[in-house]
């Protein structure tokens, strides 16, 4: 399936997210935050601490931007605490933008929010 899909270009941003994932079963819901570094309709690579358990299966939470509940699956695990996920749904290219409005990356700030969409 992944191997016939289209590749979508990275794009480095630099944005505040939080990951929410369950431990011990069902029962504690923990979460933890990282930065996304670098950010595609299907994939992102995030930066967080990964010295600690980093979870297979996770929500990924951009508060900044308002988008709540992105399913994320752990692809590897790479160099200087970072981590490449792949997202169980592509994700709109209204909430891309409004991923780059709310970027601390000097490409981005130009971008403003289109409030008729």
């Amino acid at each position: 399936m992944y191997d016939r899909e289209a590749r979508f270009p990275m794009q480095e941003t630099r944005n505040a997210a939080r990951i929410e994932y369950t431990e011990k079963g069902v029962m504690h819901l923990a979460a933890r935050r990282c930065d996304i570094l670098q950010i595609s309709q299907s994939t992102a690579i995030l930066g967080l601490m990964t010295q600690y358990h980093v979870p297979n299966q996770f929500y990924l939470d951009i508060p900044d931007a308002r988008i709540t509940k992105i399913g994320c699956v752990l692809m590897k695990t790479l160099a200087n605490n970072r981590i490449e996920v792949r997202f169980l749904r592509l994700l709109t290219d209204k909430e891309i933008n409004r991923i780059f409005v709310y970027s601390t990356h000097p490409a981005h700030k130009d971008y403003v929010l289109d409030v008729r969409a």
